[in-house]
Order: structure tokens, then sequence, then C-alpha cells
């Protein structure tokens, strides 16, 4: 896979490579676990998914064993970067600043994430 290639992962694929990202790999049966706390989905869906998202990149495949461990291919903050960028430029016509106002305007951020925030700003001062 090239640098210069978009993966452009669905809901449910985003849902594995969130697991995938915390765990780091798991097999079928373990993403299967983890999703089935949260939602109505069959093994097999998941096994769909998980092959579907090999075939596109988003997952590697350990094989050696009789039981497939599948690890995240890309990472996320690339995925956050690419959604963000792509959420940028389409619904805040390029402008970051619009972006975070909506975010701060619609959301309440704790004193710590203020904090941090703040902090991230003066650093851009710099």
């Amino acid at each position: 896979m090239t640098n210069s290639k978009i993966l452009k992962p669905t809901e449910s694929e985003l849902e594995i490579l969130k697991i995938l990202w915390a765990r780091e790999n798991a097999t079928v049966r373990e993403v299967h676990e983890e999703l089935s706390k949260t939602k109505d989905s069959g093994y097999t869906t998941t096994l769909k998914l998980l092959q579907i998202m090999f075939e596109k990149g988003l997952v590697s495949r350990n094989d050696t064993n009789k039981t497939h461990i599948y690890a995240p291919a890309i990472s996320r903050q690339r995925t956050q970067k690419q959604f963000l960028d792509k959420m940028i430029n389409t619904l805040f016509s390029g402008s970051s600043t619009q972006l975070v106002l909506q975010a701060l305007g619609n959301q309440k951020a704790s004193k710590d994430e203020l904090e941090e925030i703040q902090k991230y700003l003066d650093n851009l001062k710099k």
C-alpha cells in the first residue's frame, strides 16, 4: 500500500479498528465479543468485515496458526487526520477556525480540556 492511497473505512470498519487500536491485535472471536457489548452483530458478519478490511488494506492478518490474528494496518492518527481534513474541506469550506468554534460551541469542554487547548494555542503562537 502506498502512502498516497486514501483508505476510507466505513462506520462498521471504524468500530473494528477502534478495538484493534486499543488491543493492538485480536482474533475474530475477540473482536466479535467486544463488538457484542455495544451492538447486535453476528460472528459471521464480524468475520466477513475483517476479511473485507484485509482485502482493502485496513488490517493485516497473521495466518501462521489455525486462528487468524488481525492487527490494524493504518494508524488511529492517520485515520483521524484523513477524516478531519475531509470534514474541514467539505463542511467548513477549508476553515479549521470554523470547525474549532463549532466544536467548542456545541460541546462543553472540561477545565482540563480547555487548559490543554490553551497550551496548544500558546505553543502555536511561539
